[in-house]
């Protein structure tokens, strides 16, 4: 715009053009920040630390040969860098002392009393027999053989042993007297010898007598031949009755074939009192030995069922029988020192492993945890507890329980 020209003029369009010339306000130009790149950068900061320290150690560790030998050049030559290179401390190989110490044997297991759980069933050929009446109660101390119930077939087998004893006072009966009429027998036959010898020592003294006067001629042939007979008859008497009195033998009156008959009887009388005594004894409930009534499992009214009749342990002396994986049981030793523990238990119980078993069997105490595992291959361990556990586990048995088995030696 030349200087004095009005500024108007100017803005005016030029003649002879249809058009309006509209004026319109530019917009200000916009100024860039500098520090939009750097924060776009932002995000991709910890990637490109990440990948930095990872490249470092990876190259710190894994270092080419060649890399290696430039780096100790460079550390060593003269002015090769600083004077005083960094060392890295090489890993200390282990001293030969220095070994792993050994750690415990963990295993699950149960409080047992020392001779285990007897189920005490019912009698051999109790049959369909009911409990009459229990004797004992659960907590009570028994000795071996103690009466502990009676079943409802006790009144059969009594009187069965009743008739079996009439039986035998019978036989005994009979028994006393074919002896005494053996001996009777005897004792006849003994006397009509003894009577018909000395009849025929007369008659043969008769028959001499007469004879001798026959000789004379002062006796009949009649009278001699009469003394004969007589005579004759008098041996014959005496032949038979020694004949009767063999039947009773010259030995011990015992030995009489009636009195042995008899005596045999009697036997077997007395077997079939022993049976029927013996019989009896299916109606009673004894102790196997002597312990402690853990609990009762029929009651009077019901029939024992294949559970028992109670459960009887001796819980005077208890133990600990620990399930150890199959893997684990090299570690355990004899005499080892063992603690136990359970919720249960108001304190932690101590005992000595005094047995490995033999055998390998499947696990059959699990934890409660649903990751445990339910089908491992295990061995029992008998731990028996110190005097001071013993008295707290007396009320436990079978009671669940989590040992550790401590290492013996270093």
């Amino acid at each position: 715009m030349a200087s004095g020209e009005d500024p108007a003029d100017t803005a005016r369009p030029p003649a002879g053009l249809p058009l309006v010339v509209v004026e319109r306000q530019l917009p200000a130009p916009v100024k860039k920040s500098r520090l939009r790149p750097v924060l776009r950068a932002l995000p991709a900061v910890p990637l490109v630390m990440g990948l930095l320290m990872t490249g470092g150690v990876i190259g710190l560790y894994f270092q080419p040969p060649g890399v290696r030998k430039i780096m100790s050049w460079l550390q060593l030559a003269p002015g090769g860098g600083t004077s005083n290179p960094i060392a890295v401390p090489a890993p200390s190989a282990p001293a030969d002392t220095a070994k792993a110490l050994p750690r415990a044997v963990i295993g699950l297991g149960k409080l047992l009393p020392e001779g285990e759980v007897v189920t005490v069933a019912p009698p051999y050929g109790a049959g369909d027999a009911r409990i009459s009446r229990m004797l004992v109660s659960e907590g009570e101390r028994v000795a071996a053989g103690t009466l502990l119930g009676v079943l409802d077939n006790e009144r059969q087998l009594l009187s069965a042993l009743e008739t079996a004893k009439a039986n035998l006072a019978s036989k005994e009966a009979v028994l006393a007297q074919v002896r005494n009429a053996t001996a009777a027998g005897r004792a006849e036959a003994e006397a009509a010898l003894a009577r018909a010898e000395t009849v025929a020592q007369n008659a043969v003294r008769e028959f001499e007598r007469v004879e001798e006067l026959k000789r004379r001629g002062f006796a009949s042939d009649q009278s001699h031949d009469q003394r004969r007979s007589q005579m004759e008859e008098a041996q014959r008497d005496v032949e038979r009755n020694r004949a009767s009195l063999t039947r009773y033998g010259q030995g011990e009156l015992d030995r009489q074939p009636d009195i042995v008959v008899a005596a045999r009887n009697v036997d077997l009388a007395k077997a079939d009192l022993e049976r029927a005594a013996a019989d009896l004894e299916r109606a009673y409930i004894r102790a196997p030995l002597a312990a402690t009534v853990l609990s009762i499992t029929a009651r009077p009214g019901e029939k024992p069922g294949t559970g028992g009749i109670l459960n009887l342990g001796d819980i005077d002396h208890m133990k600990a029988e620990i399930e150890i994986y199959q893997t684990e049981i090299s570690r355990v030793a004899l005499d080892a020192r063992v603690e136990i523990q359970a919720e249960a238990l108001p304190e932690a119980l101590s005992g000595r492993v005094v047995r490995i078993g033999l055998e390998v069997g499947r696990q059959t105490i699990t934890d409660p945890s649903p990751a445990a595992n339910t089908d491992a291959r295990v061995i029992k361990v008998t731990v028996r507890l110190d005097p001071a556990s013993n008295v707290i586990a007396r009320g436990f048995t079978n009671l669940p329980v989590r040992a550790r088995i401590l290492p013996t030696g270093p």
